[in-house]
């Protein structure tokens, strides 16, 4: 029996890709998205507790840099199922080795990858094509108390997005920026 999902780290501990391993046949095909055996097995304990999508229409929009802090603090496994994203995940985990560093990885309905976000990471994207969604599984609910993000234009962390930003929340645009008082977060 093949794997049907597969997990490599991405070089931020605790950050993964995940790739999906469909079933094609002449109907059409089966994706397994989720599967705690492999997550658990992987050292990923931790239960769905949200399921969401977003819906982004125009290429070149920008959302994100988002988070939600402890006792909130969420893991994310963020998959395309329509259109193409860069999508971002930021280590802002105090101590951590690559604080302040940052993963971009292409996601689309075509390559069957998905990110694997863990608790400490800000998350973000820029749609490179129209009609994009994203489904994202959450492991704690959202906490609107508990929310914040970071400047995507931040230039301490220097995101190189691909394309002109053609559009960006009010909220988001007005996130803050990363100042030598952020020391990081407590996971």
């Amino acid at each position: 029996m093949t794997k049907k999902l597969t997990l490599t780290p991405l070089g931020m501990d605790g950050l993964q890709l995940m790739e999906r391993h469909p079933i094609l046949d002449s109907r059409g095909s089966l994706e397994r998205i989720y599967c705690s055996e492999i997550f658990y097995s992987s050292g990923i304990a931790k239960a769905v507790a949200q399921i969401n999508v977003t819906k982004t229409l125009f290429k070149g929009v920008v959302r994100g840099l988002h988070y939600q802090i402890s006792p909130y603090s969420e893991l994310k496994v963020v998959s395309c199922l329509k259109g193409k994203v860069f999508d971002v995940a930021v280590d802002l985990r105090k101590n951590s080795k690559t604080f302040l560093k940052w993963h971009a990885q292409e996601l689309s309905e075509d390559n069957n990858k998905s990110l694997v976000i863990p608790e400490g990471f800000a998350h973000g994207f820029q749609a490179l094509s129209d009609n994009c969604e994203l489904l994202y599984f959450h492991t704690h609910s959202y906490a609107p108390g508990f929310e914040a993000g970071v400047n995507p234009m931040d230039v301490a962390l220097s995101i190189d997005w691909p394309l002109p930003i053609s559009d960006i929340s009010n909220r988001d645009e007005n996130l803050p920026h990363i100042d030598n008082k952020f020391i990081g977060l407590e996971i």
